[in-house]
């Protein structure tokens, strides 16, 4: 729980209530008469005090309207995402009948999306972010209301699907890297830590209920109705961008170009505590991605089907669950070794759900790995958004983006490799106990990730001395007369 302006925690604001006269007369009930209430313990107000802290601040919720539309933006455009996430491989299979043809829409996408990712982070540190969101978000949405159209038709036409798909998988990520470099510009310094939390909060909730609702809907009323509900989402994210303040770029700046985005590149390899924020990720998705084979694991293996859903659904309660007691993050410094311990307890959820030998101890430790997975990616957008300058934050989440991507389909692939040259079981127990070897390597050989320290980080230290001396000009512009 963040401390009161007083200085004091903010639990401990609350008066202590006065004693009044009938207790002091004797009205208050006493152990002799059978029942009694109690005051509190102090073992009692100390469980309360570490209860509470374990929520999230929300403080910068109250206090930047524009992370506040960051956040409810998100959570409408990641729902409308999930419920296409369901409905576009729904409709290729029904069209098809071929598994080919949905494993094709992602292949098709992979390379545009690469691409699209490195020139939006480029575009997002030259021109107004805000711009860049309403204008991708507008376009989106266009874009599935051709969906919508196209399914509404009496003879779909195959070749919109996969055009359309590859086109909102470009523009959305040429969206994204303005969306993240625009965080850390809505709140202090110091809040970061706080608003990344709440920011995943929405999204995981959405990708947690956008597939059971789009799978019911689908169900029920059709494929069409989905893209429907996508396309609200889309309309609903885009609106309120326009409220947000303008954020154009700080300083001189170039258009995007090779040249450009090869800068950015280059940047990241130099410093090695974001290097390894990107080889963690990497290492633990490309050897522990096990989604691949749960249709085998809940058929197959433990002959029970039907649960296949919760299966997929375990990670992201898990993420929840995490996000939901993420309190504690804020006081947590060493945000390398973080990362570190969050990918190698994924790592070993993983392996754990590979040896589980009933459903449930399967869908508890793919849960645990969920809310693993959510620490770790905390921890490492905290780190993007406390150090790097907002000249190349654009950039650089570019090439988070690519991490994001890449790391999962890999991994996938390898999983689905050895499953079959082995069993689904040691795929997935392998696949684990590599990731922990693998995260484990990457903090011993680059030190600088493993010691990162966000109180003397010469990167955060810059950055906070940056922010402050910008809020300081800000408000005595604003306090100048004519200013």
């Amino acid at each position: 729980m963040r401390d009161h302006p007083s200085g004091k925690p903010a639990s401990d604001t609350t008066a202590e209530p006065a004693p009044d006269d009938t207790a002091s007369a004797g009205a208050e009930p006493t152990p002799a008469s059978g029942s009694f209430r109690q005051r509190p313990t102090a073992l009692t107000t100390r469980v309360g005090r570490r209860l509470a802290a374990l929520c999230p601040d929300v403080t910068p919720l109250r206090t930047s309207p524009d992370l506040r539309i960051l956040v409810l933006a998100g959570t409408a455009f990641y729902f409308g995402a999930m419920m296409r996430y369901v409905a576009l491989p729904y409709q290729l299979y029904a069209l098809t009948g071929s598994n080919f043809a949905v494993g094709a829409l992602g292949l098709v996408q992979l390379v545009p999306l690469i691409l699209a990712g490195l020139y939006g982070g480029a575009l997002a540190d030259h021109v107004d972010r805000r711009k860049v969101l309403v204008a991708a978000g507008a376009a989106q949405a266009v874009f599935v209301a051709v969906l919508l159209v196209n399914a509404a038709l009496p003879q779909p036409r195959l070749w919109v699907i996969y055009v359309v798909a590859v086109v909102l998988s470009v523009v959305s990520s040429i969206q994204r890297p303005s969306k993240e470099a625009l965080l850390p510009r809505t709140v202090r310094h110091d809040q970061v830590p706080a608003a990344v939390a709440l920011s995943s909060a929405g999204i995981q909730l959405s990708m947690l209920v956008g597939p059971l609702v789009g799978g019911v809907v689908i169900a029920q009323i059709g494929v069409t109705w989905a893209y429907g509900i996508d396309l609200v989402g889309m309309v609903a994210a885009t609106v309120p961008f326009l409220f947000l303040r303008s954020y154009p770029p700080r300083g001189q700046t170039e258009p995007p170009s090779v040249a450009v985005i090869v800068e950015g590149l280059r940047y990241a390899v130099r410093r090695r505590d974001l290097l390894g924020t990107y080889v963690v990720d990497l290492a633990a998705m490309l050897l522990a991605m096990p989604t691949v084979l749960f249709p085998a694991l809940a058929a197959d293996v433990l002959r029970e089907p039907e649960l296949l859903g919760t299966l997929y659904a375990a990670g992201t309660l898990g993420a929840l669950v995490a996000t939901a007691t993420s309190g504690w993050t804020t006081r947590v410094h060493h945000h390398g070794r973080a990362v570190v311990l969050a990918a190698a307890t994924w790592g070993l959820a993983m392996a754990a759900a590979g040896l589980a030998p009933s459903f449930w101890g399967v869908l508890l430790a793919l849960t645990v790995a969920g809310a693993a997975d959510l620490i770790s990616g905390l921890f490492r957008s905290v780190i993007w958004n406390q150090t790097i300058p907002d000249e190349r934050r654009g950039r650089l989440a570019g090439i988070e983006l690519l991490s994001y991507s890449i790391g999962p389909m890999a991994g996938e692939a390898r999983a689905g490799f050895v499953a079959d040259l082995t069993s689904v079981r040691a795929s997935i127990v392998s696949g684990g106990l590599l990731c922990v070897v693998g995260v484990g390597a990457v903090g011993a050989a680059l030190r600088d990730f493993w010691r990162y320290d966000s109180r003397t980080d010469e990167h955060a230290v810059r950055e906070r001395r940056i922010r402050m001396e910008g809020a300081q000009a800000d408000a005595t512009a604003v306090s100048t007369p004519g200013g």
